[in-house]
């Protein structure tokens, strides 16, 4: 009877252990974590091709909406609790800047994308009410779970490019915030299309954003092309993959010491 006993709890044993071996590795499984919040350019506005639907991004993955990663694939901001309807979110940054990011260190990306299309930067704030900014730190703090938050990405500026001589010390608020919620991680913004009305006035403010704000940078928008033609806000897929690989090429120097090539 002790060895029919014996033999029972040996065999429920290694029944339990790869369920549990593959449930640790799963979560064990160190990425490097990267937040992309903003509005409709980093949700993503740039028109897909028929493979961005289908193609696996190499060695990134993405938070979905059950707080579990999945290899990504475009668009990015699908799983945005804040997104508009899914067929507007198309090819943003994230793309381009987590592929190139991957090629060059062979690391692990799982992006966190929340974005939200027309949204100004007052509506970011903490406790405004709406869930714009806690919904970010949740779904982060999710991605945590997994890896460790490498950089908080933030293109967003057509809402407020008006309002432009108020704007850093509005976003230095913010991003305190994020810090003391999330980590002392670094902060990279994006020039706002170069053939806005407002791109020269608040462009010159994102480009002072070192000054303000400590541990940050930001990305320029030269040579990005748009949606449709100067009267669209938006960059083409093309100039969203070029911004994506700026933002790569800026992390790459600050995170893991290398220069893009």
């Amino acid at each position: 009877m002790k060895k029919l006993i014996l033999v029972a709890v040996v065999a429920l044993l290694a029944a339990s252990v790869p369920h549990t071996t593959a449930a640790r590795g799963k979560k064990g499984q160190r990425y490097d974590v990267y937040l992309l919040i903003g509005q409709s350019n980093m949700a993503g506005r740039g028109r897909m091709i028929a493979s961005d639907t289908t193609q696996i991004l190499d060695g990134v993955w993405l938070l979905n909406d059950r707080g579990e990663i999945e290899p990504a694939r475009s668009p990015l901001n699908r799983y945005s609790t804040i997104r508009k309807r899914l067929p507007l979110q198309q090819v943003g940054p994230g793309e381009g800047f987590s592929q190139e990011l991957h090629r060059r260190t062979g690391r692990k990306i799982l992006l966190v994308v929340n974005a939200r299309g027309g949204s100004a930067l007052e509506e970011w704030t903490k406790g405004r009410g709406n869930s714009f900014y806690e919904d970010a730190v949740r779904r982060a703090r999710e991605a945590m779970r997994y890896g460790r938050l490498k950089v908080i990405i933030w293109h967003q500026g057509e809402s407020n490019g008006s309002r432009s001589a108020t704007y850093l010390d509005q976003l230095a608020g913010f991003v305190a915030d994020l810090r003391a919620d999330l980590g002392d991680v670094p902060f990279i913004a994006g020039e706002i299309a170069r053939w806005n009305k407002n791109a020269e006035a608040f462009n010159g403010v994102i480009a002072g954003i070192a000054d303000r704000i400590p541990d940050s940078d930001y990305v320029s928008s030269e040579d990005c092309t748009p949606l449709i033609d100067a009267s669209d806000p938006h960059f083409s897929r093309d100039g969203q993959l070029l911004l994506g690989r700026r933002y790569a090429e800026k992390i790459l120097k600050r995170v893991y010491g290398k220069t893009i090539r």
